[in-house]
């Protein structure tokens, strides 16, 4: 029993792969009090929220998952493609918190 419990927190820590920090994710999470993350291409709704409320011990209202197309890029006369990845908007409920950047402050 404490192998599967085991198990599955480690399959929850795969699913969230990094943050994303960009321009239209810091506008977002002032306005909305959301956060955005890269999350696992198999990952679904309620395993994106189950891994955030596991690692950083708050509370999540909802979850949002989109999947960004990668871009076609040229390299010489060959044409490549980038990898598609999937993005989770992750709100938070009210009053919860959750700062991604380490170090403000100091």
């Amino acid at each position: 029993m404490k192998d599967q419990v085991n198990a599955n927190s480690m399959k929850l820590l795969k699913t969230l792969v990094a943050p994303v920090v960009s321009e239209k994710s810091t506008y977002v999470g002032e306005k909305n009090n959301q956060v955005v993350f890269r999350v696992a291409e198999n990952a679904n709704k309620s395993q994106i929220k189950a891994a955030v409320e596991l690692l950083f011990k708050v509370e999540v209202e909802k979850v949002s998952v989109l999947r960004v197309k990668g871009k076609e890029k040229r390299y010489g006369r060959s044409i490549g493609r980038r990898r598609n990845w999937r993005k989770a908007y992750v709100c938070l409920k009210p009053g919860q918190e959750l700062n991604l950047v380490a170090g403000e402050g100091s």
